[in-house]
């Protein structure tokens, strides 16, 4: 085995903390563009009104930012690196890009133009609909549902408490991680992860067809994943508002536009009744 000479040994306990330390000096991009570190993942990004005033100054951070991994001999994956050009419309279009749009470049290498990239367990999409993100984890919790039937399925003599507790434990988490993020997406798409839960209360209760899901979920004490969302929403802007750190302050502290405006913020769900249509809640 070859000796480490640079970084520090991953999988250890101290692994998150050593690698903080390491990578403290890390420079902050001097083009006004926003560098964001959690852990090894890295990201640069830059808010401008035309895509011709972004690459330049992006370019220049990454050229700066290259340079200093260079130094402390942090290897880059540039396979693992993605481009997106966010935009606020509500089409969606076939390229992520306008046409001849030049790729940015990281150790030579283009970093290729993506419509949605998975960053910390989240999909994010260049519209910020959060359609991929969606679809990805009901997927994921409609696996877990299905692998765990025997336990918590209609035959399963396991108590209703139990069953609830596996759910609350091992599904539910699958579609709600960072729920903060993506519950001001439109109530169409959340929807289906209701879908999801409503499976869920339907098999572990042995519900005929003719049970309304609002009993079952009444029974179960279970909220609705909307309404599980925005209680969610509303402790993390609660205790982000109030925290110590300057920079998670300042991360939330925006503005919501209008309700008339079409862009949708993560605080609009604080504003969002977590209703349901009554034929979708009594049919799915």
């Amino acid at each position: 085995m070859r000796p480490i000479r640079a970084g520090v040994p991953q999988g250890s306990v101290l692994f998150p903390l050593l690698y903080s330390a390491y990578i403290n000096d890390i420079p902050r991009p001097s083009t006004g563009v926003q560098l964001a570190l959690f852990a090894d993942d890295t990201a640069l990004y830059l808010r401008s009104n035309s895509i011709g005033n972004i690459l330049p100054r992006l370019q220049r951070a990454i050229d700066e930012l290259t340079q200093w991994l260079r130094l402390w001999r942090i290897d880059v994956n540039p396979d693992k690196s993605a481009s997106i050009y966010f935009n606020y419309s509500t089409h969606k279009v076939q390229f992520p890009v306008p046409f001849d749009t030049p790729h940015l470049k990281i150790l030579g290498k283009p970093i290729p133009w993506q419509h949605n990239y998975k960053y910390l367990g989240i999909t994010i999409d260049k519209h910020l609909h959060f359609r991929d993100h969606i679809a990805r984890v009901r997927k994921l919790a409609t696996f877990y549902l299905s692998r765990l039937y025997s336990m918590i399925g209609r035959k399963s003599k396991m108590s209703l408490r139990n069953k609830r507790t596996i759910y609350t434990m091992c599904i539910r988490p699958v579609m709600t991680y960072a729920s903060p993020v993506f519950a001001h997406a439109q109530p169409d798409l959340l929807y289906d992860l209701q879908i999801v839960q409503n499976k869920f209360c339907r098999r572990a209760a042995d519900a005929p067809w003719y049970v309304k899901n609002s009993v079952l979920h009444r029974d179960l004490e279970l909220p609705t994943i909307s309404k599980y969302m925005k209680d969610a929403s509303e402790r993390f802007f609660d205790v982000a508002n109030s925290h110590p750190n300057p920079v998670i302050v300042s991360a939330v502290s925006y503005e919501p536009p209008p309700p008339s405006h079409f862009c949708r913020r993560p605080r609009n769900v604080l504003l969002d009744r977590p209703t349901i249509s009554p034929s979708r809640w009594k049919n799915s």
